[in-house]
């Protein structure tokens, strides 16, 4: 048996390549090499000199221009970057809406063989926004179309005659408008005159409860569920027939049939168990320690952000990065905390304020929900499922402790029982179910997000999820950080991005904050690149398997975690709160290497990665 099985598998491709080239008069096809490893390496970066203001989101690259396209949300524009040294980008040019719509933003961007989309979000957000093309190499207008209210992520079918932009179509900050979240296919065959079709979900209004049954969240007050939809992020199968759609705040997704513009299913993605083995989380930031444990009775939703699909077998799967998100409407809004309900609408609440004997009147007229208000008067734990954290009739007690549960943040609007009309279930202060009683029951505690990257087949089935992969891997001694990769990750386990020194921050939130996300094919591989929000960095898998994939490396260029303002060394922190990625493949990259380019919001810098192969 040959000592060297991957150098004869090279030297086969390459003998393949050279007898086709013999005996056929068209050029051989470049067979690119399948690696076993990889390793990132960061060789450059562009930086907007302006940190926590969202400087560098969404990214984008033109590998005939070397353009690099780069979403700037604080100037409401897109900063156009010359890749041509990646180790050097420099800004060339902007993409300004404001000469489309007068106060309009750009929301995403998105490139197609030389040809530039974007998502152009209105002055007033709830008012349709418009979606334009723009020429890569010149950055001139070509034409543009009125689209849904906030249009968020953009993207092009894989024949590139097709724009689909995901419309969020969120409540306006006071919630006294509300429009309809919608998908806009845009047939942009002749660019001059882009024809413009609609994917709502005007068929779902009234089927309301029955949505709900499926466990799918429609939950904004009054909403239909046209308008508690919120389309987020778009993955499209590889014929481009079908395109998926993340319904975050909802967690469910929305398949759609591209040719008819049509919504065909709503498919639940359902919840996560944080009492099963395997999926531990630490749920408390005042204890300054990792504490990664199964708490049994507490549920993650998915609420995905980021999701890219590919193709395996014939059939597609789906990637998400299960980020979470709540709805919080009016939270600068003094009338709402007063108790006017139709100000506003705050569904996020921490487990000690929500489950207490005494009930919720001391968080009155702070920050006591008044939906929330107008439902009871207080809450309670089943104790035959949280017994295990100190819960009895009448009294959450242990469970309510800020080193258990107490820090976790939930949402107050799932997991109380209810009876078959789906009203709440009334207990009185002992416990005891009680039609006069003014206390709700929690089975079980809603967490926002999944602290994980899931799998999904195309009809939003679980083929693999991270667990908590994750939390583990930033607790271990195996994580680094630095772009010299020594410093010890569990020394920040679970940082936030703004801040210096803290540890364990983010437990009692979303832990790590998986939540861009961009997949790329090497040879005969596939690998899923995650960026974490919070903890920052970009973890990378391979999921040439969908069920079963395996962490290959793991990259935090931040220097300083010490300083208590990190924007006070914006210079030298280095990358911090990574939004959106887009891979390039060595094919159409500007030095003839793959690479992965990194929007990072919170440090305003775009990070140029390059992803060295072993073989």
């Amino acid at each position: 048996m040959s000592r060297h099985p991957v150098r004869l598998f090279a030297l086969s491709l390459l003998l393949t390549s050279l007898l086709v080239a013999c005996n056929n008069d068209d050029p051989a096809p470049v067979v690119e090499a399948t690696p076993v490893g990889l390793r990132l390496e960061k060789i450059g970066g562009y930086s907007a000199g302006l940190f926590g203001v969202s400087a560098a989101e969404i990214p984008a690259f033109d590998a005939a221009s070397k353009r690099l396209f780069v979403v700037n949300a604080q100037a409401g524009a897109v900063d156009v970057l010359d890749m041509s040294d990646p180790t050097n980008p420099k800004k060339v040019g902007v993409l300004d809406a404001t000469t489309l719509l007068a106060g309009a933003e750009i929301n995403s961007v998105a490139v197609f063989d030389g040809l530039v989309a974007v998502a152009i979000q209105a002055p007033v957000k709830t008012n349709p926004g418009r979606m334009a093309l723009y020429r890569a190499s010149n950055l001139s207008l070509v034409s543009s179309v009125t689209i849904g209210a906030l249009p968020d992520m953009i993207t092009f079918t894989p024949d590139g005659k097709t724009v689909l932009v995901a419309n969020e179509g969120e409540p306006s900050d006071d919630y006294q408008v509300d429009p309809e979240g919608s998908i806009s296919i845009i047939d942009v065959s002749n660019l001059a005159a882009p024809v413009v079709r609609t994917a709502g979900f005007g068929a779902y209004t009234g089927q309301e409860a029955a949505l709900r049954s499926q466990g799918i969240r429609l939950y904004g007050p009054g909403a239909s569920a046209s308008q508690d939809f919120e389309p987020e992020y778009i993955a499209v199968s590889a014929d481009g027939k079908t395109a998926w759609v993340t319904l975050q705040e909802n967690n469910a997704l929305a398949k759609v049939d591209i040719a008819t513009a049509t919504v065909k299913a709503i498919l639940p993605l359902g919840y996560k168990d944080f009492g099963a083995v395997g999926n531990e989380l630490d749920s408390s930031d005042s204890d300054k320690i990792i504490k990664i444990q199964n708490w049994a009775g507490v549920r993650g939703m998915y609420l995905p952000d980021s999701m890219a699909s590919y193709s395996v077998g014939g059939k597609t799967y789906l990637v998400t990065a299960n980020e979470g998100d709540a709805r919080a409407w009016g939270e600068d809004n003094a009338a709402y905390w007063a108790g006017d309900a139709s100000k506003g609408f705050v569904e996020e609440f921490r487990v000690k304020h929500l489950i207490n004997k005494s009930g919720w009147a001391g968080r009155d007229g702070d920050d006591l929900p008044p939906q929330l208000k107008a439902l009871a008067a207080g809450g309670l734990l089943n104790p035959s499922i949280f017994a295990y954290c100190g819960a009895v009739a009448g009294d959450p007690a242990g469970c309510r402790a800020d080193a258990a549960l107490g820090r976790l943040n939930i949402s107050w609007t799932m997991g109380y029982r209810v009876d078959a009309n789906g009203l709440p279930v009334k207990f009185n202060a002992s416990g005891v179910e009680d039609a006069a009683g003014d206390r709700l029951m929690y089975d079980n505690l809603y967490a926002y997000g999944g602290r994980s990257f899931t799998i999904w087949d195309e009809d939003g089935a679980l083929v693999w999820d991270s667990g908590a992969a994750i939390e583990k891997f930033l607790a271990s001694d195996d994580c680094k950080l630095g772009r010299a990769r020594n410093l010890a990750c569990k020394d920040y386990f679970n940082s936030g991005h703004d801040e210096g020194d803290a540890l364990d921050s983010r437990s009692d939130a979303k832990g790590p904050e998986p939540e861009g996300l961009a997949v790329g094919t090497i040879g005969n591989k596939t690998f899923a690149f995650i960026g974490l929000e919070r903890m920052g960095g970009v973890l990378v898998y391979d999921i040439t398997n969908p069920t079963a994939p395996i962490r290959v490396d793991y990259l935090n260029t931040r220097e300083d975690w010490a300083t208590e303002d990190p924007s006070t060394v914006l210079a030298t922190v280095g990358d911090l709160g990574p939004e959106g990625l887009v891979f390039i493949p060595a094919k159409n990259s500007p030095n003839g290497k793959p690479l992965l380019v990194v929007g990072n919001e919170v440090s305003g810098t775009t990070a140029v990665l390059q992803i060295n192969l072993t073989y």
